[in-house]
C-alpha cells in the first residue's frame, strides 16, 4: 500500500522529535492513502513556510494492521463520537488525563488511522468546547463532511514499517 506525506521538503529520514504536538491523533508523522490530499497539504505547507510543494511517497505492507507487536487504533473512514473526543483531547493543551484511552499524549497507540479534522471541524470543536453548541449538534455537523484519510505514526517501531519509495514535485 502507498502512503503519502505532503510537505515542502524531501524527507530523508523520519524524525519523530521534529513532529508538532497537539495534532488530531497526537504528536507523530502523518500520511494519507489519498494522493490528492497529500498534494493539497504540500501546497499549503509550501505557501505557509516557503519552498516548493513535495509529496514524499512511502510503501507499507498491506497487512500492517495485523502486526501483533503494534498497538493500532483504527477509526475507519467516517467521523464518529469516539473519534471526535479523541481529536479534541489530542488537540487540547489543557487536557491532562494522559492515561485515558481517548488520547495519545503518552504514545499508547503506535499507529492511528481515521478521518482528518479539517478547518470546518475545528470550528465545530471550538463551538462545542465553548458551549455554543451541544454534542448532538457537533455530531450532526460531522456527518456532512467529505471523507478524508490519515494514518499517523507515533513510535519508532511504527515508523520502521515505512519504506520511502520516492517523491513527487
Amino acid at each position: 500500500m502507498m502512503l503519502y506525506h505532503g510537505t515542502n521538503i524531501d524527507i530523508q529520514s523520519i524524525d519523530l522529535a521534529l513532529c508538532r504536538p497537539y495534532k488530531d491523533f497526537g504528536k507523530g508523522f502523518y500520511t494519507t492513502e489519498i494522493l490528492e490530499q497529500a498534494q493539497k497539504m504540500a501546497k499549503r505547507v509550501a505557501r505557509i513556510y516557503g519552498g516548493n510543494p513535495i509529496v514524499n511517497m512511502y510503501e507499507i505492507a498491506d497487512n500492517y494492521k495485523e502486526n501483533s507487536g503494534l498497538n493500532i487504533l483504527d477509526f475507519g473512514r467516517n467521523p464518529s463520537e469516539r473519534w471526535a473526543v479523541f481529536v479534541m483531547n489530542n488537540r487540547s493543551k489543557g487536557f491532562t488525563d494522559f492515561g485515558c484511552l481517548d488520547c495519545n499524549f503518552d504514545y499508547k497507540y503506535d499507529i492511528v488511522t481515521g478521518p482528518i479534522a479539517d478547518d470546518d471541524m475545528t470550528v465545530l470543536f471550538r463551538q462545542y468546547q465553548n458551549r455554543m453548541i451541544s454534542f448532538e449538534t457537533l455530531l450532526k455537523g460531522m456527518t456532512f463532511r467529505e471523507t478524508t484519510s490519515q494514518c499517523s505514526f507515533h513510535t519508532e517501531k511504527a515508523v520502521q514499517l515505512l519504506r520511502k519509495v520516492g517523491v513527487l514535485q
